[in-house]
């Protein structure tokens, strides 16, 4: 992947300053912000809201309502530029019984909140308890999806050309070429977003932003759940202001002490075993598996296949794409995500074997967020803009080497076997600095909350979350399985722990495990 140094980095957890409960920081209705937290949303249809065909399809459904939300481009100046937040609300099926809103996200970064609550909801989840008594809102965060200023850096032909590069040359020359296309990626989004918006979309002014939607709302106290990314969010908003918080549920934990190069690597390392339980069940199937029949070899086997690519990618469609080496592990990893895409995997594999990289692009396509017709959602440029503000990036090239040997080492599936390049990404490059540090949450004050990691998580690995309960002085709930994330995704278990718990404040007990039906 072209836009990261290492594909599906994760951003670390950001500090920021109390605040008081029911206002931002700068604390009091005579503030410069009581006119965001003061302000009256107005509802309305959500079809100019979508940024996506899949979007639009779903945002027609009438049970949805949406309206924009004000807040400050940058929170030293609130009397400066503002940005504009797309928000969708889902109304609580039993008025008589609703408790106030419960605020989801969906992770990324760059994901967006308003497609999750159709995602969710608009399933086996419609008629729930969570449904029955909250309103279910979704927001894109700053630089998102529908909000503005929108961090929109490569037009779709700029991403296409893109994801067709692969730099696996590890001479210097290999490495000045990939380092050449990591300072255009920041360049571009310099000159087309402008480094006054960049500066801001990260973690530190999303949980602000927060804390006005839910006063915005009209609730004392936030109900929040976070997936993956968004567990960061939860996290940072419970150090913020942990006297504004009513419940919280944090899923995929982003572990806010770790480095961004232990994450990489131990996100790597969680790859790799999603990849070897795999090949562990696509070996034990009936059908012949296209990676064979002993599974100690599936690594290997799968290198000889997906190897040949960095020298000759296979041509797809009449429409002049391929499938390029780092668009076969992007489709391969969007398969590892969850278990049921992995017969899925086996089939495109099998293809790939046959000269047929269809199934591969089209995985890859679904993690890029790509339309049939080509266009792009942003989230991707968006994933880059707050990763590069949320971390402290890694400049200096002996320790970028070393993160890439590293990687390498603990996430063979994946390697091109010609070297570890090193190159620096486009964080290394950025604009404008920082503002973030890995540290433990200081949360006194906040209420019991309820973390939940799965063992076979590839993206964010189980210890992630065991750390991230410990540092808030929350409750875990552990899932076996191989997926990332679990909550509200028909596991009986889990999805009645989660619903007890924000509904009524019932903790599950202490050591408890869910398992797959």
């Amino acid at each position: 992947m072209a836009l990261c140094a290492v594909v599906l980095a994760t951003a670390a957890c950001t500090a920021v300053s109390p605040g008081s409960p029911g206002r931002a920081a700068a604390g009091s209705p005579e503030s410069a912000l009581a006119t965001f937290y003061d302000q009256k949303l107005s509802w309305g249809p959500c079809a100019p809201f979508a940024t996506t065909d899949a979007d639009a399809r779903a945002f027609a459904d009438p049970r949805y309502d949406c309206a924009k939300l004000e807040v400050p481009l940058d929170y030293a100046r609130p009397d400066g530029r503002k940005a504009e937040l797309g928000v969708l609300r889902q109304k609580a099926l039993s008025p008589a019984t609703r408790i106030g809103s419960l605020l989801l996200n969906p992770g990324g970064p760059g994901a967006s909140g308003m497609s999750v609550v159709p995602a969710i909801f608009g399933r086996s989840q419609g008629t729930g308890p969570l449904a029955q008594r909250f309103d279910l809102v979704g927001f894109d965060p700053r630089g998102v999806g529908s909000s503005t200023p929108t961090i929109d850096c490569l037009t779709d032909a700029e991403q296409d050309a893109e994801r067709a590069k692969t730099f696996a040359d590890p001479s210097p020359a290999g490495v000045a070429a990939a380092e050449a296309d990591s300072k255009l990626m920041a360049d571009l989004c310099s000159g087309r977003v402008g480094n006054g918006a960049l500066a801001d979309v990260g973690t530190r002014d999303v949980v602000k932003d927060v804390d006005i939607l839910r006063a915005a709302l009209g609730d004392k106290l936030l109900t929040y759940l976070g997936f993956s990314y968004g567990t960061q969010i939860g996290s940072t908003y419970a150090e913020a202001f942990p006297g504004n918080v009513r419940a919280l549920v944090l899923d995929g934990a982003l572990d806010p002490t770790e480095t961004l190069f232990d994450r990489i690597v131990k996100q790597n390392a969680g790859f790799q075993q999603a990849f070897e339980a795999f090949g562990k069940w696509c070996t034990a199937q009936p059908a012949p598996c296209p990676l064979g029949t002993d599974p100690a070899q599936t690594t290997a086997t799968y290198q000889a296949l997906v190897r040949p690519l960095i020298d000759k990618p296979i041509p797809v469609g009449p429409s002049g794409r391929i499938l390029s080496f780092p668009d076969a592990q992007i489709g391969v990893s969007q398969a590892l995500y969850l278990s049921q895409f992995w017969p899925l995997l086996s089939k495109g594999l099998s293809a790939l074997a046959t000269g047929d990289g269809s199934i591969l692009l089209n995985l890859a396509d679904i993690y890029y967020e790509r339309a049939p017709d080509g266009k792009y959602a942003n989230t991707l440029e968006a994933f880059t803009a707050i990763t590069c503000v949320d971390t402290e990036p890694i400049t200096d090239r002996g320790q970028a080497r070393a993160l890439a040997e590293k990687v390498d080492a603990v996430a063979p599936f994946r390697s091109t076997g010609r070297g570890a390049v090193g190159a620096l990404d486009p964080c290394a490059f950025w604009p404008v600095p920082p503002t973030t540090k890995p540290h433990i949450p200081q949360v006194q004050g906040l209420v019991p909350t309820l973390v939940i990691s799965t063992t076979g998580d590839p993206a964010t690995p189980y210890q992630a979350g065991v750390d991230l309960a410990k540092a808030l002085g929350g409750s875990l709930l552990t899932f076996e399985g191989t997926q990332h994330t679990v909550a509200l995704r028909g596991v009986t278990c889990v999805d009645d722990a989660v619903s007890r718990y924000l509904i009524d404040g019932t903790l599950p007990p202490p050591g408890t495990t869910c398992h797959a039906a």
